[in-house]
């Protein structure tokens, strides 16, 4: 393998990390590797946004803590005596599928009683806005920055994990945009959290194979 596959292959998602800050200098690494990442039309539509500050990453903890409990409060139906809800969250899932997608919605309670932790200790916070009047895809190409991020990290010994919470944070307050002076053409995309990892934190996890149609010579095959 190349040194770019092997990183590829071995990076992997980090909830555990240690207090200690990531260097300044290498934070700027991630950034630029983001910033050279390819997009439509050259356009580059976003905007990265690098928050290091305890109280600050604390109270954005707060606020996304208090906003999945008020989801957790109006739709989880799996609670004892609260079945009625379920026509309700029906509907709000239908509504926000991706938002409200099994995964993130099994995650309403641990986030909103704090027993996970939003980034997971880490000390360098990473929020990543688009640029709306950006070509094609805004969103793929800030996701196309943050995939270089979270691997030039990876390739220096740092820990990595996309947290998509935060965007509660920023789609139903106005507290979070003001403080970061975000407004037009902006909003919130994703963000990625960064630092040491308490543990070895590189390792090739497994992943389901997936057929792939592959046509050649007139031909349609399936590899896996």
């Amino acid at each position: 393998m190349t040194e770019t596959e092997r990183v590829i292959l071995r990076r992997r998602s980090v909830r555990f990390y240690t207090k200690k800050q990531v260097p300044e200098s290498m934070v700027k690494r991630v950034i630029e590797a983001g910033r050279f990442a390819p997009s439509a039309g050259n356009s580059q539509p976003w905007k990265f946004v690098v928050v290091r500050d305890e109280e600050i990453i604390r109270d954005l903890t707060t606020t996304v803590a208090k906003i999945t409990g008020l989801f957790r409060d109006l739709l989880d139906y799996r609670r004892p005596g609260f079945f009625w809800l379920r026509p309700i969250a029906n509907l709000f899932i239908r509504l926000k599928p991706n938002d409200l997608h099994p995964i993130p919605f099994s995650i309403l309670d641990l986030v909103s009683d704090g027993r996970l932790g939003l980034y997971h200790g880490a000390p360098t916070v990473i929020l990543i806005f688009k640029d709306g009047r950006g070509v094609s895809d805004p969103d793929l190409d800030c996701g196309i920055a943050g995939q270089n991020m979270v691997l030039a990290a990876h390739s220096m010994g740092l820990g990595t994990c996309w947290v998509g919470f935060t965007r509660m944070a920023f789609q139903y307050t106005r507290k979070w945009r003001k403080f970061f002076g975000i407004r037009y053409p902006y909003k919130f995309a994703t963000s990625i959290v960064i630092g040491f990892p308490q543990v070895q934190a590189d390792g090739i996890v497994e992943r389901q194979t997936h057929a792939t149609d592959w046509y050649e010579d007139g031909k349609k095959h399936t590899i896996y």
